[in-house]
């Protein structure tokens, strides 16, 4: 069987369970959530080449490069320049024992990774890799990973979530998709991408406008919203089977949210008359009205129990920020300052809520804590910012920005709102991005 999935292009990874050393709370340990949080500097020299083959060398380049952009794609750590570099472990040895750390610790460098590359058989490469924290001269983590070489950069991430659960404890974004909103030839389609913009794909043709793309917990499913029968209903989409189902419902049918760990959603229907929050099975079946209330009730998202809805309403006059318990029905204001917040995205550890927030005809995204109540503003002087939606590890934010132009883009933030940055060079408008939360990584183990 695993022969045959690696000629179908998959590939086997074994895991050596010996390398594995959990981290101590010291001086590696990263807390994502510390909003001063510096960036860890972490050396990442060339790989050794076992055979000293130049498929070999040209593999261990390519998996060099790919880990330098995950690692400096995270907001807590950051790759050194090589040229400081005062040892090269690919001539010395990969190995713990063969390791001076005064070498490391020397030029700054808090972290090292190590490589080596052995091409088994034509097109089949085998990695065999290395976490040091330099300070205390100790092995943090060490996995083996063999595949196709088309492979090398899904082995490169799955490693990277390895570093990202030994330092953090959560395993990050390294094997998470986008899904987004791009404009084609005039028309809204949605595509997706891996968590770095890389691997772009475009979903539906419908040649119209689609919207609010929405991952389902396991990553198999997406609901959005298309306007490709004439008004808007809401598409269910499994992305494997090519199958789904379609609520077009009279009125309109948009915003979707899916249920954590549940194949539910909710989404604004009003086909009763007043745009109301209402849960609904997979195949688009209604199961219970949510919210009540005179004033427009839209854009729900779950809390990551499930137990929670925060939505936008108008029930006050302006559009607020509310958040009900689905269980008993209570629901409670959440924002009070501004006269219009809209898009709210509950963090992973369900403490924090982003939402948008539009003030002096400036349109920003904030942050509030559940428990104090108090926006802090993430964007700034830049353009408008609207969409937000949080990582599935808590530690960035993927958001809508003008600040290029007339032309919206997604762009991404470390979740204290700093090192703001694009994601995707595509053309286009890209809008309404969504973070998947299924890590592949892990399925299967």
């Amino acid at each position: 069987m695993m022969k045959k999935n690696a000629l179908q292009g998959l590939f086997c990874v074994l895991f050596i369970v010996c390398f594995w050393v959990p981290v101590c709370h010291g001086v590696t340990y990263i807390n994502i959530s510390n909003p001063l949080l510096k960036k860890s500097p972490i050396a990442v020299p060339e790989f050794k080449a076992f055979s000293n083959s130049a498929e070999e060398v040209k593999d261990g380049k390519t998996a060099v490069q790919i880990l330098n952009e995950a690692l400096n794609f995270t907001g807590y750590l950051k790759t050194m320049d090589p040229v400081a570099f005062l040892a090269n472990p690919a001539q010395s040895g990969i190995q713990l024992s063969e390791i001076n750390f005064r070498d490391w610790t020397g030029i700054g460098a808090e972290l090292l990774i190590t490589g080596g590359v052995l091409v088994e058989s034509p097109g089949n490469v085998k990695f065999e890799l290395r976490l040091f924290d330099t300070f205390n001269s100790k092995l943090l983590v060490g996995k083996v990973y063999t595949g196709p070489e088309s492979q090398i950069r899904r082995m490169i991430h799955m490693f990277c979530s390895e570093i990202s659960f030994v330092l953090t404890g959560k395993y990050g974004v390294f094997n998470t998709e986008m899904a987004f909103v791009s404009t084609v030839d005039g028309n809204k389609e949605i595509f997706t991408c891996d968590f770095d913009g890389q691997n772009i794909k475009q979903i539906t043709s419908h040649k119209n406008i689609s919207l609010s793309p929405s991952w389902s917990s396991d990553g198999k499913w997406l609901a959005y919203v298309s306007y490709a029968k004439g008004k808007p209903d809401l598409y269910i989409k499994n992305l494997k089977e090519n199958r789904g189902a379609i609520v077009n419902l009279k009125g309109m049918n948009i915003s979707p949210d899916w249920m954590p760990g549940q194949l539910k959603l909710a989404a604004a229907l009003s086909f009763s008359g007043d745009q109301e929050i209402y849960l609904l099975t997979i195949n688009g079946e209604v199961i219970k009205r949510l919210t009540d209330s005179l004033g427009i009730d839209v854009s729900p998202k779950f809390s990551p129990d499930g137990q929670k809805i925060a939505f936008t309403s108008k029930r006050a006059g302006t559009p607020q920020i509310y958040i009900q318990d689905i269980g008993s029905g209570s629901v409670k204001r959440l924002t009070f300052e501004g006269l219009n917040n809209t898009s709210p995205a509950w963090c992973p550890d369900g403490r924090k809520i982003a939402y948008v927030g539009i003030e002096k005809n400036r349109i920003n995204i904030f942050v509030m804590s559940i428990d104090s109540g108090v926006p802090v503003q993430l964007t700034a002087d830049s353009g408008d910012n609207e969409d937000p939606v949080w990582s599935p590890d808590g530690s960035m934010l993927a958001f809508t920005s003008t600040r290029e132009g007339d032309i919206p883009r997604i762009f991404v933030m470390n979740a204290s709102g700093t090192d703001q940055r694009r994601l995707l060079s595509m053309n286009g408008k890209q809008t309404q991005p969504d973070w998947s939360i299924s890590d592949s990584t892990r399925e299967g183990m």
